[in-house]
């Protein structure tokens, strides 16, 4: 019971995590279902869908409600997220979880470090802007339209990526909008919360009639902390800095990636 509420704890944690930077609270979630509640990791990663579309459709009100999320891109992103979501999902309990754990450690690594450059170039546009005076009357540069290459590849590299790690899509969708689309930072949060929710549902729909097993009374009591934390983390978004929230992500990713490759 101890490791429960500690897990209820954590939860919220992330909960703050996935509200506030649209990161799929799998990549954290993941790591402590395994070692806090001693469940085997692919049934981790079952449990951990669970907990990552609870926890995104509480966070997607908030920056649907500022106008942060943008339908269009991610119900089509999601919808062909959804396919190799669902068919990465069943091949990934074919790897041995030693291995599973290893690349699982190794991308989070390589996401971080792009992010992480994303954040200093964003830092540096942010200075610009804060010390030179715009003209008056200029109009702002229109927003580059996304292309439609782009979209699908970055949406199927997302399905089948996050659909074999079973971790609801956010720790790759959050980058690919950024990079591949060309969105803001907090647009692409709360665009991810909506591909996650998709991603999520279709990865954990294929688990069905496989070995999976998911222990409903500890998830769903670590899921309410997520929830708890995701109502909070939402407001979270809107004060700070784009720049500061890319690379409160790259740590995330990174940190979350060490622990993982040092204990698989």
């Amino acid at each position: 019971m101890n490791a429960v509420v500690f897990a209820a704890v954590i939860g919220v944690g992330i909960g703050l995590v996935v509200g506030a930077l649209g990161a799929g609270g799998g990549i954290l979630s993941v790591p402590v279902l395994v070692f806090v509640l001693g469940m085997a990791p692919h049934d981790a990663t079952g449990a951990s869908l669970v907990v990552v579309g609870l926890t995104a459709i509480v966070a997607l009100r908030h920056p649907a409600q500022q106008g942060n999320v943008r339908w269009r891109e991610g119900l089509t992103f999601g919808a062909v997220a959804i396919v190799g979501a669902a068919l990465a999902s069943r091949l990934s309990l074919f790897v041995p979880e030693r291995a599973l754990m290893l690349s699982f450690g190794a991308l989070l690594l390589i996401v971080a470090i792009v992010m992480a450059r994303r954040a200093y170039t964003t830092r540096l546009e942010e200075n610009v802007k804060e010390r030179g005076p715009t003209l008056a009357g200029q109009p702002s540069e229109p927003e580059s339209q996304p292309s439609r290459l782009a979209l699908v590849l970055a949406a199927s590299a997302t399905g089948l990526l996050t659909g074999f790690f079973g971790v609801g899509g956010g720790f790759l969708a959050v980058p690919m909008l950024v990079i591949a689309l060309g969105l803001p930072m907090r647009a692409a949060s709360g665009t991810s919360l909506l591909v996650m929710i998709m991603t999520s549902a279709a990865a954990l729909l294929a688990r069905i009639g496989t070995p999976t097993h998911i222990d409903w009374p500890s998830v769903l009591i670590f899921a309410a902390g997520t929830v708890l934390g995701g109502m909070a983390g939402g407001p979270l978004s809107a004060k700070a800095r784009p720049s500061s929230l890319t690379a409160l992500f790259a740590v995330l990713l990174a940190g979350v990636g060490v622990l993982t490759l040092a204990t698989a």
